[in-house]
């Protein structure tokens, strides 16, 4: 086996720009939480370019510099930001040591292969962090209603106690009021009961759909494939007033001539609709799935005198399985995430969780709003989490990546 190629320190021209440039974007946060950015950014980079000029020319000691890193950066922590400034200067005090020193050796050509040219290494970790700095744009928000949702006072922001880290300033009120509040409760239970029969139909029309639409001989089927999705592109302001005139006939019709009771209607009319909206999302899962799908299999099971019902259940669903269940799931959080169309199908008696959160913004501000807000991020999380297990699953069931 070829041995790592070996530590060579690089030139300064490299290290410090590098390094001054990762203090500045450091800078630019904590100068813009301060009121300057651009001063920020100066600072930033002159504190960072000058410890690092400190270890490399004259402290020559790296486990010395780790610790007058943490020093430095915990003080300057605790100054601009407390007892939580302290703990994340900590943190970036370790980042910017180890980052120091894994450009100044090398370090960060140890897993490369030998020959990539400087372009192709700056393109290596350039992409990262690139795909980081998108998941942190990303994340950021989520990471700031969580802990707000703790907050122990009805506001809407950070209150000195919680800055300060003081457990007075957190509290579990606003998860007992989601708990007990009547209102609350009324629409996560009907987020309970609309949800799950709307992906129920979503999956089984959809399912068929796929199925069908992946048979080469059907006619016209990228063309009934693009209607079919047409929910997911076209915006949902216009799906929503589409679906309101049609589901208010329909809903004339049920109640006049069958005299169905009008809150049984109102539930029939915000289920189909949010099946509508769920179809697509089982519709592109399981034809995802269906592309590695070996049709021997049915024809065999056809020449065995297996009837097309049979075969679907015993031979074909098993395999499927994974993209069918990732599509419900897709559905299921499309379905009780929705807002838009509710409020114009449905009516007081169907009002959703996310209906409910909506009117708790506009007409009163209510900071269980974030506590709700927590609890749907954490199923997001846990059905998302499920989807990927399903998705590997459903490749090493085709083969496609080790058991």
């Amino acid at each position: 086996m070829a041995a790592l190629t070996p530590i060579s320190r690089k030139p300064m021209s490299l290290v410090l720009p590098t390094v001054a440039a990762s203090g500045g974007l450091l800078g630019l946060f904590v100068g813009t939480a301060n009121g300057s950015g651009f001063l920020g950014i100066i600072i930033g980079a002159a504190i960072v370019t000058a410890l690092a000029a400190l270890y490399i020319f004259a402290l020559k000691n790296e486990q010395m510099a780790k610790w007058i890193s943490l020093a430095v950066f915990l003080v300057l922590g605790f100054i601009f930001g407390g007892l939580p400034g302290a703990i994340l200067g900590v943190i970036a005090g370790w980042f910017f040591h180890w980052f120091t020193y894994w450009m100044y050796e090398g370090r960060y050509r140890q897993h490369l292969l030998p020959y990539l040219t400087p372009g192709q290494v700056l393109w290596h970790y350039g992409f990262r962090v690139i795909c980081g700095a998108i998941f942190v744009f990303l994340i950021t928000p989520i990471l700031v209603v969580m802990p707000l949702s703790f907050n122990a006072q009805d506001f809407f922001t950070f209150t000195p106690e919680m800055l300060r880290l003081d457990p007075a300033g957190y509290s579990l009120k606003h998860y007992e009021d989601f708990f007990t509040n009547n209102e609350w409760q009324r629409s996560f239970k009907n987020s309970l009961i609309i949800a799950p029969i709307a992906t129920i139909i979503s999956v089984s029309l959809g399912t068929l759909a796929a199925i069908g639409l992946s048979q080469s001989h059907v006619p016209g089927r990228r063309a009934i494939m693009a209607i079919m999705i047409s929910p997911m592109i076209v915006p949902l302001i216009i799906s929503a007033t589409g679906m309101f005139f049609f589901y208010s006939d329909i809903g004339n019709w049920l109640e006049g001539t069958l005299g169905l009771p009008k809150t049984f209607v109102g539930y029939v009319k915000v289920i189909l609709a949010h099946a509508v909206l769920g179809i697509p999302f089982v519709i592109i899962t399981v034809t995802a799935t269906l592309v590695g799908f070996d049709r021997s299999l049915t024809r065999a099971a056809a020449n065995m005198g297996a009837d097309p019902v049979t075969t679907f259940f015993r031979v074909q669903m098993p395999l499927i399985l994974p993209g069918v269940i990732s599509g419900g799931l897709f559905a299921f959080i499309t379905s009780f995430d929705e807002v838009v169309v509710v409020l114009f199908v449905g009516s007081a008696s169907q009002k959703t969780l996310p209906w409910q959160m909506f009117t708790g913004l506009r007409e009163q501000i209510s900071p269980t709003i974030l506590a709700v807000a927590t609890i749907l991020v954490v199923i997001s999380i846990a059905l998302l989490t499920t989807v990927e297990l399903l998705r590997r699953r459903s490749e090493r069931l085709r083969g496609m990546s080790p058991g």
